[in-house]
């Protein structure tokens, strides 16, 4: 019998260009656990410094806490997703998580309320940094909830000061 070789895979070669705002493009699956916030906020600090954004720190820790506790407080699953994006000088974050959309207008409304309520901080950060958030259903194919928040650069840069 002859040995059949794998073809050789294509070269890539890796960009020597450092990374820079407009690179920044990461999407993170994490464990639904109380940790997740915290290690959702270590990369997020690690990747915004890496790519020269350091000046948007206070306000994105802040709001990917947020997201990664609520999504990690709602989700039906053992993890949810976190997206990180910078385009257009914002930085736009997005989790997912599988908790569904009710069909019920009441639970969903309830729901609604309560989500609404965990989510209070990442409003008055996206407020103070003219950005924007919300939640609603998830247009994936898995179903469940996507959450949001974008911090313009310039307003997040001055986050905090008089």
């Amino acid at each position: 019998m002859r040995a059949t070789r794998c073809p050789a895979a294509p070269t890539y070669p890796a960009d020597p260009a450092p990374p820079i705002p407009e690179t920044l493009a990461y999407s993170l699956t994490l464990p639904a656990a109380l940790a997740s916030a915290a290690l959702a906020r270590a990369t997020t600090r690690e990747v915004l410094r890496a790519h020269g954004l350091a000046d948007m720190l206070d306000p994105a820790l802040q709001a990917v806490g947020e997201l990664a506790a609520v999504a990690s407080q709602f989700t039906e699953s053992s993890n949810y997703y976190l997206t990180l994006r910078y385009r257009f000088s914002t930085l736009r974050l997005i989790a997912y998580d599988s908790h569904p959309r009710h069909t019920s207008p009441h639970l969903a409304t309830a729901c609604d309320t309560r989500r609404r309520a965990a989510l209070r901080v990442l409003a008055c950060v996206c407020r103070a940094c003219d950005g924007t958030w919300g939640f609603g259903e998830a247009r994936e194919p898995g179903g469940g909830t996507r959450m949001w928040a974008t911090l313009p650069r310039a307003s997040a840069a001055a986050y905090g000061a008089p």
